[in-house]
């Protein structure tokens, strides 16, 4: 009896695993009859062979190496808008600007997210969170956008900023961030932009070491400068932008310091007249001073010229294909060049970018109150930024929410994948595969993002070949520096296979040069000629 139930028990334990790969064999021959009905449907409509083409088509030459060092030319010819930013002159930043104001005008440009509430809401261990309540995006167009700019431009020569004198900006990503910075543009302002995560020394070292008079900040960071205005003697004002619910206060800071809300700058500006006219700059004056993020030592600050964004301007447009009706996902640092830079080309390609927070990004965000939806849930991008350690917690949470689905969803996946991905090599989409299996994948994001650029560090193989699976089609790594002005290679958007196999090059400056060396530690250097 007891040989007999342990048959028994036994058997009941193959038996799920015998089903279940019964029925993904069933699966895969239905996938199979499925396949070579719809093949020349697809091969008709989806053409794979010009995508194959175009990928393997040769995109850059080798023009010198030798042990340490090859130097590359890119071979791809100047795009659309490239050849506008020539054509029309639009050298400097200021005159990017009034360039795509004049193309775009009363087109969405800026959008912020609107906060209705702040309320508590109890966790399942007891705790008390504090969440948001969120409303939709309000927009600003590009003439409001320029309108403001140059209001608030007027606003800082009111306080007595002179032209080529720094101002600091000290701020997270929002829209008054992108305003402040075109308003010095136009007043030929230089920019000193310091990450708001560093330490109170590293702070007062960038403010000290610019010469600056005044800093711009946030309701959030504003208290940070009861110590810091201690190390900062030539810091005489303090502007920052306000909260969407909270009053700020300004009180118990150094004595003498004239603390300003942003729209009060705004309106001053406003009611100057033709007082404070711009002081346009040239190509060869200084844009940005942006400070690095200290990880090897004291922050350093990298001058950045308008002649050096534009040609990084001309080579992201180059490197990238925008569409019309794109939308903007901005949330990584505008202080790190590689933001700054996406967000820059979007401006100049009529792009609406959207601007949100790690906090309140997805539905899930820690911010997100309950059965209200995330950034990306309303604004349903098409294009963002990130670095690796963001698509690599993607695909640590992808990895986490099938191993904990039944059996069943887990063979599913594994399936769907492995078909997805042994097509796509091929040249083909799997638009059923991806709207059944991958759709809540896509949603996590907002449902329609199409393109992924990648930087800061290199992207794992696993992490890129699963995002290009299940999230985004089209993920393009790329490399630079600060010293570069955020790019120097980039991976050609027409190549299919992941980085581990290949990297396609494109350089970032108008000669369209650069030196790639590998040190001995495996490191990549580049020196732009």
């Amino acid at each position: 009896m007891e040989t007999l139930w342990c048959s028994r028990s036994s058997t009941s334990q193959e038996n799920p695993n015998m089903w279940l790969g019964g029925a993904m064999e069933a699966l895969k021959a239905i996938a199979f009859v499925c396949d070579i009905i719809t093949y020349p449907v697809y091969l008709f409509l989806q053409r794979p062979w010009e995508k194959k083409s175009l990928s393997s088509k040769k995109k850059a030459e080798i023009i010198s190496k030798d042990n340490k060092s090859v130097t590359i030319r890119s071979i791809s010819g100047p795009q659309e808008n490239h050849i506008r930013l020539i054509r029309d002159g639009v050298d400097t930043m200021e005159k990017v600007l009034r360039y795509v104001v004049t193309r775009f005008s009363d087109q969405r440009c800026l959008g912020t997210r609107q906060i209705l509430a702040e309320e508590d809401e109890k966790q399942p261990n007891g705790r008390i969170f504090k969440k948001y309540v969120m409303g939709d995006y309000e927009w600003r167009s590009f003439n409001q956008v320029n309108d403001e700019a140059e209001a608030f431009g007027k606003g800082l020569r009111s306080l007595g900023q002179e032209p080529r004198h720094n101002v600091v900006i000290f701020a997270e990503t929002r829209a008054e961030w992108m305003i402040a910075a075109q308003a010095c543009f136009k007043q030929n302002i230089p920019v000193v932009t310091i990450y708001a995560t560093l330490g109170e020394e590293a702070i007062a070292h960038g403010i000290n070491e610019t010469e600056v008079n005044i800093v711009i900040t946030t309701h959030d960071l504003l208290p940070k400068f009861r110590n810091i205005l201690k190390l900062t003697p030539r810091v005489s004002t303090l502007i920052y932008m306000e909260d969407q619910l909270t009053s700020t206060d300004t009180t118990n800071f150094k004595q003498g310091i004239e603390i300003v809300p942003f729209k009060q700058i705004v309106k001053r500006g406003s009611e100057s007249g033709s007082r404070y006219e711009g002081s346009p700059p040239t190509p060869k004056d200084t844009a940005i001073i942006m400070y690095t993020s200290g990880s090897t030592g004291t922050p350093k600050g990298v001058v950045l010229t308008h002649d050096n964004m534009i040609s990084t301007l001309k080579a992201f447009s180059d490197a990238v294909h925008i569409e019309p009706n794109d939308v903007f996902l901005g949330y990584l640092p505008l202080a790190h060049v590689f933001e700054l830079l996406s967000e820059s080309v979007c401006l100049l390609c009529g792009v609406a970018i959207g601007y949100s927070t790690p906090l309140t990004m997805i539905d899930t965000s820690s911010k997100i109150k309950r059965g209200t939806k995330g950034d990306a849930s309303v604004l349903h991008p098409t294009a963002l930024t990130a670095v690796p350690l963001i698509l690599d917690r993607i695909y640590k949470g992808v990895h986490e929410k099938v191993s904990r689905a039944s059996p069943f969803k887990r063979a599913l996946f594994a399936f769907a994948f492995e078909y997805k991905r042994k097509w796509a090599k091929r040249g083909f989409r799997c638009p059923l595969i991806d709207k059944v299996v991958f759709g809540q994948t896509k949603k996590l994001l907002g449902g329609r993002v199409r393109l992924i650029l990648s930087g800061g560090a290199p992207l794992s193989p696993d992490t890129h070949e699963l995002i290009k699976v299940c999230l985004c089609e089209k993920v393009i790594q790329g490399y630079g520096l600060t010293e570069t002005t955020s790019c120097a290679t980039v991976m050609h958007c027409k190549f299919y296979p992941t980085w581990e196999k290949h990297i396609s090059y494109i350089c970032n400056n108008s000669k369209k040069w650069v030196i790639i060396s590998v040190n001995d530690m495996g490191n990549i250097n580049s020196n732009g000629l």
